[in-house]
């Protein structure tokens, strides 16, 4: 559809558009048939829709209200768990804070325990180890007698 049309289609179909307006809508719609077809099924719709309308008024009794109200007085609050955040605030405040500081707590636990054990070998172990004469070799039997002679003495 096209930007002329587009632009004030819901006055057009409610016929609530100034004569040059509508005028303007109309030109248009005489020389294009994808909008006129468009605009043909719009009012289809719009003709069933006010034909699905009845013309009867559906009146409530005249206590209806009144007994409604009673009825939900009557009712007592069920708990959900959407109620356990609806506390007081000072208490959540409470309750998050001892939250987040027994977090605090546990996490220097752990990284205080992490640290005093090391990963693996040092650096410096491992650039010895690197530079030793049976780094270079492959490792053979021979080797290992030669260095576990070593040791010995």
């Amino acid at each position: 559809m096209h930007t002329v049309v587009m632009e004030s289609l819901e006055e057009y179909l409610a016929g609530a558009l100034e004569p040059a307006a509508q005028r303007t809508i109309e030109d248009h719609l005489s020389a294009c048939r994808f909008c006129r077809e468009e605009i043909r099924s719009m009012q289809d719709v719009s003709q069933l829709f006010l034909s699905l309308r009845t013309e009867e008024i559906v009146e409530s009794s005249p206590g209806l209200y009144a007994r409604v109200m009673q009825h939900v007085g009557r009712q007592k609050a069920r708990p959900s768990f959407a109620g356990l955040f609806g506390l007081e605030l000072a208490f959540g405040r409470r309750l998050a804070f001892s939250a987040l500081l027994t977090l605090a707590i546990l996490g220097g636990y752990l990284v205080s325990r992490e640290t005093a054990y090391t990963g693996g070998p040092s650096p410096e172990a491992v650039m010895a180890q690197q530079e030793s004469p049976a780094f270079d070799s492959a490792p053979a039997p021979d080797n290992m007698l030669v260095t576990l002679t070593a040791y010995e003495h």
